[in-house]
């Protein structure tokens, strides 16, 4: 027979940081998605109160990149 050795004291520490990168991982998804949500709801009440409206999107059509990038929107 044959005595199991212990485990090494590192990877009982590795698994410990991997076990909660993992958990912050998931948090983090958690937390995008309620943002994600939140501007969502606070873009839907700019445009219901007037403050902002949709932007401005240009046609499928060629665009003249010799000005410059557009301004990005309120998206």
């Amino acid at each position: 027979m044959t005595a199991h050795p212990s485990p090494d004291p590192v990877e009982l520490e590795l698994a410990s940081i991997r076990q909660q990168l993992t958990e912050l991982r998931a948090e983090q998804r958690e937390m995008k998605q309620a943002i994600d949500e939140l501007v969502q709801t606070f873009r839907s009440l700019a445009m219901h109160l007037g403050i902002a409206s949709e932007p401005y999107r240009k046609s499928g059509g060629a665009t003249d990149r010799s000005k410059g990038s557009d301004i990005p929107g309120f998206a």
